[in-house]
């Protein structure tokens, strides 16, 4: 049964002969009595003749593999209490094919750390289980009914004696209602809170404990050792089971008339659904200064032959086109000897003909755990080296400050980089076991990721796109940043910067959101400054949304670019539930190129931006959809564009996964949410959260 647009539509196994009338009125009753559904007033009526569409289809053969839960879940290894297995995940998809539009599902393989045993098991076993707010409050579980997704446990409701009965009635799952009736009264109930935002209250044995970086070291488990058994490296073993859950779907769903295609979709049977770039994306050209141009595997050659492509006008002097010097501190938080790698950061920006001065040197050591006194001292220590003035600071951070957030202490990074931005000081950190693998090399790897990163973040732009993108004649990304509320349910958000780039993918500014807002929808007031007349009047501009546009966003936009004259293409980029792609040799799948790409229909596609090393994973695709209220414009366009905006990272050699209007977005909400950003800057034109 699913619920589409007012309307509850059944699917019975062909065998079977639907409920009666009586009875659905007797469950439409028991549905009335949950939340979600309490707001509606009920009539029932046959529909003599539904218009079941593929969407429709989809979504009902969902539901009967969401029911029926047909898949294997073979186990890989086992580590104490926990075991690892691979489990097939799956949603249902519209995508057109010989212009027909067709019902399809999408099924992917993720590795699954699970505990081996229920909350309860895990919270009896506790040796502070006196203290169930301190152990269970921030625990992710799943529901043992259920299973997809994950929710967090926010609080306890009370005990199971005190709301068994209503629990039972209410219970969803059969798993659930046996956790109620067996649990102990004095057991404590714990309230779980979804990705809906929802809450509802659990009985512990109804839940699975979710293993995370955070819950390893509770768990006595080496996360570390756990992950590497969570990777796929052999994509034999990967066909293989996804041809077994194809199988697997494809006998359950026959009993209720559906049937699947034997081979799954495929460049063969639909090449004109499957596009690849006409010469690798790393072969665009890139262009650097004094008109040098090369590609993205040869940036440091570009740059050295021909010298940052733009100059920020603070470190610009025309007479002589050399630079001021940037003036950089040191900050050391563990005792190491930086004077060879200082040499060859000097030595590495003399190459790109900007000076440099080291103005000031300090060491701090800091003891044991990070409590508010060392936190002070710290704070102390960076004052001192902002009183010089720096440009930049260069931090180095001992290797155990890079898991500091997993096990919720707070990081030096964290407060380090959060004083320094405020005081409007750019930063540069490297963990200790970066810098020990760098001097093998004499540091050089160590100064091809940083060095172009140090002068983009001081407003300089080391090099942008040879030819110009012909599709608008700007770039803009737009983002919201969310923050659960602790004690109830929803969230504050906050929008991430907004970020304008032109048509070489020429980073010109950022604007940050000022308040922070309730929902998921940008406020009209920001959306109209982020267009500004005498700069975006009467042009062409290509906005991404990371996710979904929401609320009223598409209209305000639309028409906000009506009163300044101008036309939108509206463009939504999901991160989540895309397709893998494959590449096949000799009828074995293989890792796709960046690229590749599957359309889904004219103004939608799935495509993979990213080489992924075997030994990490495979490549996760990216969702494009151009919005049908804006703009059209071919997908083909928006996909070539949205590859060639990967190639501007300023900050790092590899490309990123977002197009780079997009890329970050997310970190520099994070930060605005802490509260971390440029003093009094909500707009600038320094790339500061590379």
């Amino acid at each position: 049964m699913i619920w589409n647009k007012g309307t509850f539509f059944v699917l019975a196994e062909t065998n079977l002969k639907l409920p009666s009338q009586e009875e659905w009125k007797q469950a439409l009753t028991k549905i009335q009595k949950f939340d979600d559904f309490k707001p509606y007033y009920w009539s029932f009526q046959w529909v003599n003749e539904p218009q079941v569409n593929s969407e429709i289809i989809g979504k009902l053969a969902y539901q009967i593999l969401t029911t029926h839960r047909p898949f294997d879940s073979p186990e890989v290894h086992t580590q104490k209490q926990v075991t690892i297995k691979r489990e097939i995940y799956f949603w249902s998809e519209i995508i057109e094919l010989k212009d027909d539009v067709k019902a399809g599902l999408t099924l992917t393989i993720k590795s699954a750390m699970q505990f081996k045993g229920t909350l309860a098991d895990f919270f009896d076993n506790h040796p502070e289980r006196q203290d169930p707010e301190k152990i269970l409050r921030g625990l992710k579980v799943k529901d043992n009914d259920f299973g997809f997704g994950s929710g967090t446990i926010v609080g306890l409701a009370g005990t199971v004696g005190e709301h068994r009965n209503k629990l039972i009635e209410m219970a969803a799952g059969s798993t659930s209602k046996k956790a109620l009736i067996k649990a102990l009264d004095h057991q404590p109930l714990v309230s779980v809170r979804f990705s809906s935002n929802k809450e509802y209250p659990y009985a512990m044995a109804a839940l699975n404990p979710i293993v995370t970086a955070e819950t390893a070291p509770i768990l006595d488990l080496d996360y570390g050792e756990l992950l590497k058994y969570t990777k796929i490296k052999n994509f034999t073993d990967r066909q293989n089971l996804l041809k077994d859950a194809q199988e697997q779907a494809a006998i359950l769903l026959s009993k209720y008339g559906i049937t699947i295609e034997k081979r799954p979709i495929n460049s063969y049977d639909y090449p004109e659904n499957f596009l690849t770039t006409k010469k690798p994306i790393d072969q665009t050209l890139l262009l650097f200064g004094n008109g040098v141009t090369g590609y993205q595997n040869s940036i440091l050659s570009g740059l050295k032959k021909g010298g940052f492509f733009k100059r920020h006008s603070y470190f610009e002097k025309q007479d002589t086109g050399t630079s001021e010097e940037i003036k950089i501190s040191v900050l050391k938080l563990y005792d190491v000897d930086l004077e060879p790698l200082i040499k060859q950061v000097q030595k590495t920006l003399e190459t790109y003909k900007f000076n440099s001065d080291i103005i000031e040197e300090r060491y701090f050591d800091p003891q044991g755990e990070k409590n508010g006194k060392m936190r002070a001292e710290i704070e102390k220590t960076v004052n001192r080296l902002i009183e010089f003035d720096p440009d930049i600071v260069l931090v180095c951070l001992p290797e155990s400050d890079r898991y500091s957030e997993n096990y919720k202490k707070v990081s030096f990074y964290d407060k380090i980089y959060s004083q320094l931005l405020k005081r409007n000081t750019a930063s540069q950190f490297i963990y200790e076991d970066t810098l020990k693998k760098g001097q093998n090399n004499n540091y050089k790897y160590i100064l091809w990721q940083i060095i172009p990163g140090i002068l983009a973040k001081l407003g300089n732009l080391p090099f942008v796109l040879a030819e110009p993108l012909n599709i608008a004649d700007y770039f803009i990304g737009l983002d919201i940043s969310r923050r659960k509320k602790e004690k109830s349910p929803g969230t504050i958000n906050a929008c991430a910067s907004v970020r304008l780039y032109g048509p070489r993918g020429e980073f010109i500014n950022y604007k940050l959101q000022g308040d922070f807002i309730e929902g998921e929808e940008i406020p009209q007031r920001f959306l109209e400054d982020l267009l500004p007349h005498n700069t975006l009047g009467d042009k062409t501009i290509l906005i991404y949304r990371d996710g979904l546009f929401r609320g009223q966003e598409v209209n305000n936009l639309l028409e906000r670019a009506e009163a300044i004259n101008s036309e939108l293409i509206l463009v939504e980029c999901k991160k989540s539930q895309t397709p893998r792609l494959y590449k096949v040799h000799n009828q074995k799948i293989d890792a796709p190129e960046p690229g590749l790409c599957l359309k889904m229909s004219s103004r939608e596609a799935i495509l993979v931006t990213t080489k992924v090393e075997k030994n990490i994973g495979l490549a996760r695709p990216l969702r494009l959809t151009i919005r049908e209220e804006g703009k059209q414009v071919s997908i083909e366009t928006v996909i070539d564009t949205t590859l060639k905006l990967t190639l501007l990272h300023h900050g790092a050699l590899k490309t990123p996964r977002l197009p780079m209007p997009l890329h970050g977005a997310d970190k520099m909400a994070g930060l605005r949410l802490k509260g971390i950003y440029p003093s009094g800057m909500l707009e600038g034109d320094r790339q500061f959260w590379l």
